[in-house]
């Protein structure tokens, strides 16, 4: 199993702070959380896309080519791109020129995000929220197969012969499907032939088995193999599950309750985010063990062959998540990979 983690580079104020960092050193702190990442072993880096004021990451891939620069072997992807409210050329060409600085690094996963800021922001009509992406992601796929486009889209402009420079370092660039809880979303990702990142950011993971099972079913009605899952996740480590809790709570529920109050929400609860942080629970929080036990659990139900951590859901002191990260890679990682390997023998 690959290992990894993502981020929307989160910047809320510390606990009893008034201010977050100056965004500099948030960017700053984030390039020596991916090196040491790298570093150590773990396998992906992913950067997400957000237009809000809490979080410094707007524009993913001109922050993974600093990354590109500042590793040797993690894969860098995208998580997600929101390809509704992007055009896919210069999605291309912008990763493919990543891939070209990390040496074949590069991966694009795409969504249509969890905020729908980005829409009105690019003058995008909401009413066409599905028919963008499906559009965009036909054409994106399109361009990673041929080199000279012709395209004709309702919403997309009409391409007649053009090339689309630079290509990858890689034969084609890895497109992974994120998605949330939509069937339609999977089925689809599966006809087509793309491997599939599950956001478990709420709920239990049982209920989101249907989402892996649908998404290889898609697969076979189309003829072709599935293709991976990834399972995504909220979370944090430290030493002991308490000290894991009482870091992160802070931080969860700053985030959770500012995007509470947009959506209506009650306020996040102490005893609440302890109860999600059980074993048949959403969010990944614990002592190395804790997190061991909980990736095996959920590989029982799907299968899967990734899994991303998201560490810093609302901010988390740098040193705190420098040691999450190192425990994650040299304590969980090798565990999960181990075992997993025996369970694939069996």
């Amino acid at each position: 199993m690959e290992l990894g983690i993502y981020t929307f580079v989160e910047n809320t104020p510390f606990a009893g702070q008034a201010q977050p960092l100056h965004p500099a050193k948030r960017l700053e702190y984030l390039l020596e959380e991916a090196e040491f990442a790298d570093q150590l072993g773990l396998d992906v880096f992913a950067v997400g896309e957000h237009h809000r004021d809490e979080y410094v990451a707007s524009a993913p891939s001109v922050i993974l080519s600093a990354l590109a620069a500042r590793t040797k072997r993690i894969r860098l992807s995208s998580a997600v791109t929101v390809l509704g409210s992007e055009e896919p050329v210069r999605v291309f060409q912008q990763y493919a020129t990543l891939d070209l600085l990390s040496k074949g690094r590069a991966e694009i996963m795409v969504g249509r995000g969890s905020f729908i800021e980005s829409f009105p922001l690019f003058g995008y009509d909401l009413q066409n929220y599905e028919e963008l992406f499906d559009e965009k992601l036909h054409q994106l796929l399109e361009i990673r197969e041929n080199e000279v486009l012709n395209w004709k889209g309702e919403h997309t402009p009409h391409v007649n012969g053009r090339g689309v420079y630079p290509r990858p370092y890689q034969d084609k660039i890895p497109i992974w499907r994120a998605v949330g809880g939509t069937p339609k979303s999977a089925y689809h990702a599966g006809a087509l032939g793309l491997p599939m990142a599950i956001a478990i950011i709420g709920g239990y993971p049982e209920q989101f088995k249907p989402m892996a099972e649908i998404h290889k079913r898609g697969a076979e009605d189309a003829g072709i193999d599935p293709q991976p899952v990834s399972i995504n996740s909220h979370g944090f480590i430290a030493d002991t599950r308490e000290e894991a809790i009482d870091i992160a709570y802070p931080a969860f529920k700053t985030q959770m309750d500012k995007i509470g109050r947009e959506r209506g929400w009650p306020p996040m609860t102490r005893q609440q985010f302890e109860s999600s942080c059980a074993l048949q629970g959403a969010n990944v929080v614990g002592s190395p063990d804790d997190v061991v036990e909980k990736i095996l659990y959920q590989h029982k139900i799907f299968g899967h062959s990734r899994f991303l951590l998201q560490m810093s859901v609302g901010s988390i002191p740098h040193r705190k998540l420098l040691r999450s990260i190192e425990l994650f890679a040299t304590e969980v990682a090798p565990a999960v990979k181990e075992k997993t390997e025996i369970l694939a023998e069996k």
